[in-house]
């Protein structure tokens, strides 16, 4: 009876921890396009450099201040060694994600952003050489088919979105092989990565983002009626953004690796139907075809992976997964996402 009661609490548990990380990131994507589009911000350099500042903040309230998480100690060498570089490539993956929300709609940059897998498997083999078993490069069949067909069927298509969600998908997968050597012996959780690599990527972007978009918001705070209405928006964004970490930690640590991937898919599901509620943003039939086969394609993958992860490595292969922290990129993407 009572191991019942337990199952049950821990299904429930899990089903609580997902809908709480779907109304973060969904929320988070939402408001980013809300700023861009209906609010006429088009900054998001700008928009980014807020979120990592609130970001940093938010860390050193949560590790120092109130001490809810232990904080992983890093050899002061290694911030600038190790955790510098990983910043820089973090920055660009979250403000490229921001640029491509500015000119397209959401569900194809959530699409596109599902290319991911396929660029690290790429990357993987062409840079170190590694081998996949045929299962793994079979399983992205479906995704590569999945993001042409919406790309050819988009009908807000925007050469420059296009270019930067893509070029976003290489920055995300950079960074998840880049962790793999840099960050070795390291155990990072979500906090800890928000903790040390917000700081950095905040002084890697004012400088371009006061250069590139500062006369642009200047001129933007003079013109627009609500100038400061919209800031709180802004600002809010980038709180919900931080908050987002902790709910990746929460659902981390409550559901199964393959829950987890499945959840993570039905999530860019929830916002791109979401987001064509609020947006109303024209999509085709062959285009919600081809976003449904690459979510398709990207559950099998992680299947793939996770069965793959279960039988031990042949000699001279690369080692697979062994948990749901490591089939998560090393932060969170769709912040996919986000921070």
């Amino acid at each position: 009876m009572e191991e019942g009661v337990i199952c049950q609490w821990s299904m429930f548990r899990s089903f609580l921890a997902i809908l709480q990380w779907w109304a973060f990131n969904v929320t988070v994507i939402i408001i980013n396009k809300w700023i861009f589009q209906k609010l006429d911000f088009k900054f998001p350099l700008s928009v980014s450099c807020i979120h990592f500042i609130c970001s940093a903040i938010g860390g050193y309230v949560v590790i120092k201040v109130l001490k809810l998480k232990p904080l992983i100690s890093v050899d002061p060498q290694d911030r600038w060694r190790r955790i510098f570089p990983m910043s820089f490539v973090f920055c660009i993956n979250i403000v490229l994600g921001n640029v491509s929300l500015r000119y397209i709609p959401v569900s194809f940059m959530q699409t596109i952003k599902s290319f991911t897998p396929a660029t690290t498997v790429v990357l993987q083999w062409l840079v170190w050489r590694k081998y996949f078993d045929w299962r793994i490069w079979a399983s992205l069949i479906p995704i590569v088919g999945g993001i042409l067909l919406t790309s050819i069927t988009e009908l807000s298509f925007n050469v420059f979105g296009f270019g930067a969600a893509l070029v976003g998908c290489l920055a995300t997968s950079t960074k998840t092989i880049l962790a793999e050597s840099l960050l070795h012996g390291y155990k990072f959780d979500s906090i800890n990565t928000v903790y040390y690599m917000a700081p950095f990527a905040t002084m890697i972007l004012t400088i371009p983002a006061l250069l590139l978009e500062g006369n642009g918001v200047l001129e933007w705070l003079s013109t627009h009626p609500y100038p400061w209405s919209t800031m709180i928006i802004v600002f809010c964004s980038g709180v919900l953004a931080f908050c987002l970490n902790f709910s990746i930690f929460y659902v981390i640590h409550s559901t199964t690796a393959v829950t987890f991937n499945v959840a993570g898919n039905l999530k860019v599901a929830v916002a791109v139907l979401v987001s064509w509620l609020i947006f109303r943003n024209p999509i085709s039939y062959l285009n919600s075809v081809g976003c449904a086969v690459t979510l398709v394609g990207c559950t099998f993958y992680g299947y793939v992976r996770h069965m793959l992860s279960q039988q031990p490595p042949l000699p001279g292969t690369p080692r697979t997964p062994r948990s749901k922290m490591e089939l998560l990129p090393f932060v969170n993407d769709k912040l996919e996402d986000k921070v």
